[in-house]
């Protein structure tokens, strides 16, 4: 390790020097410990007696060889502080901990897992123009061993007499859960895993986000090596795996960080600065050591397990003093934050590093050495919460909301945006996010089967919460699994294959992703039908167009499209489908709408609270258009595929970029940048005067 490095907040392999580093004939215990007055290292292999440890290199550094130490022993640091006083700590840099309720840390050898991944490790990428699909999951509630409607009734017991009771009985370890969750992610087509934060922590309320071991793979469920073999298999079938990882604060506890050589070593010494808003420490940026301390454990994750990207969490913490823009910016923690990306970018290429980030601040997503922060992507928080609150609008009151939903084109070029339903959406009282649907039990599926198409479709990557994809009613609880008996239920079980089959429509078209972040990929049809609640776009990619209708009114809503060229649109998929519980019977789906400039509008029927996906294909290359002969216009079922699932992929855009006719409309060229158009249309309540107001708010909320 370089110490020059180290003290200016550029070191990334902290990892390889401190610690607990096994040899072939000992271990030899490092540990960083500048104004300690001595350290010992106690354990299971001295009887937890003290073994002196000498100060090594510019003495900051205390150093142990121990020849009867091995793997898996328990140890601790006995730290004696300015005052004379010991305590007693886990290692920082731990590799393995004592399952909680213990405390001390445990000897690993990094080395002794063989990866066999090495195919998926040069190939990946950061997916900007790919498909990402990401399952954000909490190990230990995805699924449980023990029975749920016993450990349901167990729990409901204990909190009416006010206890708390162990449930780490049920906790599948990591090698157990490979042969459920890789199966479950490959048949809902998700091709990315995001685990909620698997670094050592002492209290299961806190899910991992206020970390002691962040070198330290958590011991709920197994050991590093099972972690290991369950990165390498999920990319040995395809599926990318990001961690959630803390960079802002850590836990309280005094056998962890606080005050760890006597003095605030990690954390900041005055008291304005030192306390975070949810009780934790927060880390002290301004700190070199404290800085390489962070970048290590971010290193050691990709590197030592294979995780293909970090999602940080509270970003905008870093980024302003406690989160706040009146408290300004934490310039050290910014500094931090680029050196931080740019450094594991340098070592790691394509991983994807994410920013949880609730602020305005700009440029999150710009490269740093154009100024910016260095992340990959950015959650949308502006998106969620807008989306969100239009869907809590009772539907009579939408006409006054609608302009919710078009302001996130409004700003969404300014970073490379990740659409985020996650984990903090269904929790503490915010219900689930089909509770969050307007109305009664009826009313809320064909909601949130809508909003789902909507999410989908809308320009970014995507993110859900496990428990989502099944219509979860129940908000998330760490203790409990997730409510999968709901699929017995005709109306889960139906919206649960929607979203399996929205999802394989995404991972199959390319304009649902080949073009998020070029302007030319989304193009608005209706942006301002204030009155019906429809909404029209277009996603396009270089080899196929889809047209996007939603009516989130709960009324039928006819709309009529003009086109800007002669195309026939194959249905993908209906929202309103019986397949899914809708209402409408398979044999009236309007399955293929033939279009030609010549004739003017088409109107296009959508059934209350209902989504619908075209793809545009040119006649001339439509193997349909033989065989339909001179059937006519809208309605007639064609040849196209029976059901409204999943389509076959056919493509080609019917517009200029592949011999399509040239928009006549002025408004085409609007579109193109994302700006809604005037398409001329011709509604039912024609000459109604349009609104074009928004609402005004941005993406500048916390939400957490």
């Amino acid at each position: 390790m370089d110490l020059q490095d180290f003290y200016n907040g550029e070191e990334f392999k902290a990892f390889e020097y401190l610690g607990a580093q096994c040899g072939k004939k000992n271990v030899v215990f490092r540990t960083y410990a500048p104004n300690a007055e001595a350290v010992s290292v106690i354990g299971e292999f001295n009887g937890w007696t003290d073994t002196p440890m000498q100060k090594v290199e510019n003495g900051q550094f205390w150093e142990a060889e121990v020849d009867n130490a091995k793997p898996g022993q328990m140890y601790k640091f006995r730290i004696y502080g300015p005052d004379g006083n010991f305590m007693d700590h886990a290692d920082p840099y731990a590799f393995f901990s004592e399952k909680r309720p213990g405390t001390a840390s445990v000897i690993y050898d990094r080395k002794g897992y063989e990866f066999h991944d090495a195919d998926w490790m040069w190939t990946r990428r950061d997916r900007t123009k790919e498909p990402l699909n990401i399952y954000e999951m909490h190990m230990g509630s995805w699924r449980r061993k023990d029975d749920p409607e016993i450990h349901a009734r167990e729990l409901d017991e204990a909190k009416a007499q006010g206890i708390g009771i162990d449930v780490s009985d049920g906790w599948y370890t990591y090698d157990e859960i490979v042969g459920q969750i890789i199966p479950y992610l490959m048949e809902n087509h998700y091709n990315y895993l995001e685990i909620m934060p698997l670094n050592e922590y002492p209290a299961d309320e806190s899910w991992g986000y206020q970390s002691l071991g962040f070198f330290s793979a958590t011991s709920r469920y197994g050991n590093p090596d099972g972690l290991k073999r369950l990165i390498d298999t999920c990319h040995q079938h395809g599926i990318g795996v990001i961690l959630d990882v803390i960079t802002v604060h850590f836990a309280v506890n005094d056998y962890g960080l606080w005050k760890y050589d006597g003095t605030p070593l990690y954390e900041h010494a005055f008291a304005d600065k030192s306390t975070s808003e949810w009780g934790s420490c927060n880390f002290n940026h301004s700190r070199g050591d404290v800085r390489s301390f962070l970048n290590s454990a971010s290193e050691y994750w990709l590197s030592d397990f294979h995780f293909d990207g970090l999602r940080f969490d509270a970003v905008g913490n870093l980024i302003y003093w406690q989160g706040s823009e009146n408290l300004g910016r934490d310039e050290n923690a910014i500094v931090f934050l680029q050196n931080m990306n740019r450094g594991l970018k340098k070592l790691d290429g394509n991983v994807l590093l994410i920013a949880e980030d609730s602020s305005a601040y700009p440029g999150v997503t710009k490269p740093v050495s154009e100024g910016g922060l260095g992340f990959d992507y950015k959650w949308d928080m502006g998106w969620m919460n807008d989306t969100l609150n239009y869907f809590r609008t009772p539907p009579q009151n939408r006409s006054a909301e609608y302009h919710k939903l078009t302001f996130s084109m409004q700003y969404f070029y300014n970073e490379k945006y990740l659409l985020p339903l996650s984990h903090d959406e269904v929790v503490h009282g915010k219900a689930t996010i089909m509770q969050k649907m307007a109305g009664d039990y009826a009313d809320k599926f064909p909601q949130g089967r809508a909003l789902y198409l909507y999410m989908m479709t809308h320009p970014g990557k995507k993110l859900n919460f496990m428990g989502n994809e099944i219509g979860q009613l129940r908000e998330w609880d760490e203790k409990r699994e997730q409510d999968w008996f709901l699929t017995k239920y005709p109306i889960h079980d139906a919206y649960h294959r929607l979203t399996v089959d929205m999802n394989e429509i995404y991972m199959k078209h390319s304009a649902f992703w080949q073009k998020d972040y070029d302007r030319l990929g989304f193009q608005w049809i209706e942006a301002d039908d204030t009155s019906q609640s429809v909404y029209v776009y277009r996603r396009t990619s270089d080899t196929e167009g889809i047209l996007c209708f939603f009516n989130f009114s709960n009324e039928e809503q006819t709309y009529s499209y003009r086109p800007t060229g002669d195309e026939n649109l194959h249905l993908l998929i209906d929202s309103d489908n019986c397949i899914y519980n809708g209402t409408t019977p398979e044999d009236k789906l309007e399955r293929l709408i033939r279009v030609r400039k010549k004739n003017g509008a088409v109107p296009v029927t959508l059934a209350p609270y209902s989504a619908r996906l075209y793809q545009e294909v040119m006649p001339a290359l439509d193997p349909d258009e033989k065989k339909a002969g001179q059937a006519g216009r809208a309605g007639s079922s064609g040849s196209a595929a029976k059901t409204a699932g999943p389509a076959d992929g056919r493509t080609k855009v019917a517009g200029p970029e592949n011999g399509g006719t040239e928009a006549s409309d002025p408004g085409e060229g609007r579109a193109k940048e994302g700006i809604p158009a005037d398409r001329g249309k011709s509604r039912q309540s024609a000459g109604r005067k349009s609104r074009r107001t928004h609402s005004g708010h941005g993406e500048n909320r916390k939400d957490k």
